[in-house]
């Protein structure tokens, strides 16, 4: 409301979670009030010149979940300052003058993605103001339960910047004083813009006016005195009383003022309620006059009656209700052959169809350069072209894309001086410069922060996971923040970094994990990309640079060290989401895999062939989206038979590849047997070759499924 960018009316829109962007426009009624957001897109997707506004970053409930990406607003400004081949009028930034501002409540300070954040912004030096607001209490339970010497200044004091070393500066300052504040910060603004100096204020002694909910009063925990206390120090009344001693207003000329106050607040409350209602009235009266049609000639009239009765009466209804009374009568009327029925069913078609994309839809960029949208280029070779190390393509391809596109950047651990610890990035920092290309502590959330904030702020991060195994630090962050920009903002701001890691087969319990199944199933609205070798995923990492959607790459850890053949047309070639890959024709069974998995279904194909069994082998390539064109079904029909293969646990990766296929592809309707799957023990890989072997799916298990599957199809033809 402060730099007019929220009305009342709007306010109250949020509360009643009005679908209209226009009415609501923090997030079209799809959070709950009080999260905040500005539009960084127009109506085309495209960005807005973020520099002639102030920008507010879609917040999110969980606690402390908003440290991360505030990590990333804030580095942009050091980018920007600092990458003199970005051009000065960028429409991001006024060479890097923009302060990242955050707040936190005193006991989410407990929470671990604070705490890293914290150190990694002293690290990092970026423009970071947070405020912590610190009312003695989370919820119900007080800050001894919290916080060590119940004072978050106090346990942060090392972090203090002074001659011995780099760091904060720290802030202390009571909430009820209005002159205080305003010096505080004046103060940790001036740091911060121009010295890039990270400031946290503690803002002490704030009340808590009401309880966390309707059910949590704050008079059930705090005693007389304390409530006492905070009647006193409110800060509302210590800032009215200020403004009485010195002059700046009278008692009655405030008392005027509030009475004037809270008339403009009731009447935005009651636009607010009738810009929302008003169309549901309608859509209701209009679906009335369907449901009164279909009950006249209905043979269950009695039944259909009371339910249109009931929801003509209802003064403020929902959609929710017309849907369920549209719907039962229509449950009445099987059987029936009337036109007024056709003519619900049609409606409720037409409603439904209206009404749920605004509910659903901005899972996915919608602009033209949503990433289905992105054209497929094949990698070109002349006679030249040279067999390498897989990873000298990636490191190539990098060096491409740095050179081609100033604002793209990455960082991780071990990512900068060694060149990540497969040398995909090989002499990236020397060429490039530690600014795009540098290392990053053991802190895998923040790292995922800093390619959230950077990317809503016009700039191309890469966040390297450094194994697959490790996501699981920041699969929070991706699942509650970064999947859910697009849709919780209904279209109105973006984050498109790339995520980068390497996993699936290489030794060890904590370095040869396939945790897809939990992944796939907590980042929908992130891509997810499993090439089987490097030159897939370079042109990933291509066709997401000329897209403006996130997206995860899962490279083959045990691949760098492989045979392929150089691309003359490095940065270029882009390897298509959402399509999938025949790399084996065969006419017996078709085995659908992806990543590291694929070679050794390869293997197993030839040994198959021995004994008369051709398989046909479908690259995935990308589990979200997945086969958009509906190839593996084609497949499938031609061959009668399915098996899907991965390194997940049983239920994994695999239930949602075969839900995709025989279900939503319909590939039931073509299988002469039963469809089958092939994963890794429900068990972590054991470390050694032979803990990989009786972990996860072999040549041997691949050529005993396939044959154990024709058996059965053929027992005289395959005997055992």
């Amino acid at each position: 409301m402060a730099i007019g960018e929220l009305t009342i009316e709007q306010f109250f829109a949020g509360l009643y979670a009005n679908t209209d962007i226009k009415e609501e426009p923090m997030s079209a009624g799809r959070q709950m009030g009080g999260h905040f957001a500005t539009h960084s897109l127009d109506e085309k997707g495209n960005w807005k010149r973020l520099i002639d506004q102030k920008n507010s970053s879609s917040d999110i409930s969980p606690t402390a979940g908003q440290m991360p990406r505030l990590l990333g607003l804030a580095q942009a400004s050091k980018v920007y300052r600092h990458n003199d081949l970005i051009p000065a009028d960028n429409g991001f930034s006024n060479k890097g003058n923009e302060v990242a501002w955050g707040t936190i409540g005193n006991a989410s300070t407990s929470e671990g993605h604070f705490w890293e954040t914290f150190n990694a912004a002293g690290v990092l030096q970026v423009p970071m103001v947070i405020s912590v607001w610190d009312d003695d209490y989370g919820i119900s339970v007080h800050a001894r339960h919290q916080t060590t010497k119940e004072s978050i200044s106090k346990i942060q004091a090392g972090f203090q910047r002074n001659e011995d070393g780099k760091g904060y500066e720290i802030i202390v300052v009571k909430g009820w004083d209005y002159v205080a504040l305003v010096e505080a910060y004046e103060k940790a603004s001036k740091i911060a813009r121009e010295e890039h100096v990270p400031v946290m204020i503690h803002v002490d002694e704030l009340t808590q006016p009401q309880g966390h909910s309707t059910s949590g009063s704050h008079e059930r925990y705090k005693d007389e005195e304390r409530l006492a206390w905070e009647a006193e120090y409110d800060c509302n009344a210590q800032f009215r009383k200020w403004l009485i001693e010195n002059d700046f207003a009278t008692d009655d000329e405030l008392s005027a003022l509030e009475k004037e106050i809270k008339k403009e607040v009731r009447n935005g409350k009651k636009a607010a309620w009738t810009a929302f209602i008003n169309p549901i009235l309608k859509e209701r009266d209009e679906a009335v006059q369907h449901l009164e049609k279909v009950a006249n000639v209905s043979d269950n009239q009695v039944f259909i009656q009371p339910l249109i009765s009931k929801l003509k009466e209802t003064k403020e209804p929902i959609r929710k209700e017309v849907f369920e009374t549209i719907k039962q009568t229509l449950r009445y009327t099987i059987g029936e052959n009337h036109d007024e029925i056709d003519q619900l069913k049609s409606f409720l078609s037409d409603y439904e169809s209206t009404i749920q994309p605004k509910y659903s839809d901005y899972l996915f960029s919608k602009s033209d350069k949503a990433v289905v949208n992105i054209q497929a280029v094949d990698p070109v070779y002349n006679e030249d072209s040279n067999e390498v190390d897989a990873r000298v393509i990636m490191r190539d391809n990098f060096d491409a894309l740095f050179a081609a596109h100033p604002e793209v950047m990455v960082f991780g651990e071990d990512a900068g001086e060694i060149g990540d610890v497969n040398q995909g990035l090989e002499g990236m920092q020397e060429k490039y410069g530690e600014l795009r290309v540098s290392d990053t502590g053991i802190r895998e959330a923040t790292i995922l922060g800093q390619g959230i904030g950077l990317a809503m702020r016009g700039l191309r991060p890469i966040a390297e996971i450094q194994y697959l195994d490790y996501l699981l630090y920041c699969l929070q962050i991706m699942s509650d923040d970064l999947a859910t920009v697009q849709y919780r903002t209904a279209g109105k701001q973006k984050a498109p970094v790339i995520i980068r890691t390497r996993g699936h087969r290489l030794e060890g319990i904590w370095h040869s994990g396939s945790p897809m199944g939990g992944i796939i199933n907590l980042v929908r609205g992130i891509h997810v990309l499993v090439p089987r070798n490097m030159t897939k995923a370079a042109g990933f990492y291509n066709t997401l640079m000329a897209s403006d959607e996130p997206a995860l790459i899962v490279e083959c850890l045990n691949g760098y060290r492989l045979k392929e053949k150089l691309p003359v047309n490095l940065g270029e070639f882009r390897t298509p989401v959402g399509v999938v890959e025949t790399i084996k024709t065969g006419s017996d069974i078709t085995v659908v895999s992806y990543g590291s998995t694929l070679r050794i279904i390869e293997e197993a194909a030839v040994e198959l062939e021995r004994v008369g069994i051709d398989i046909e082998i479908i690259d995935i390539q990308s589990l979200l989206p997945f086969d958009l064109n509906h190839d593996i079904v084609k497949s499938v029909q031609n061959t009668n038979r399915l098996l899907v293969i991965d390194e997940d646990v049983p239920g994994g990766a695999s239930a949602f590849i075969l839900q995709k296929i025989v279900d939503e592809q319909n590939a039931w309707r073509y299988l002469d047997s039963k469809p089958q799957c092939l994963s890794a023990r429900a068990h972590r890989p054991a470390y050694s070759t032979d803990g990989d072997y009786f972990s996860k799916p072999s040549k041997d298990d691949i050529f005993d499924k396939v044959y154990e599957i024709m058996h059965e199809a053929m027992p005289a033809r395959y005997p055992r």
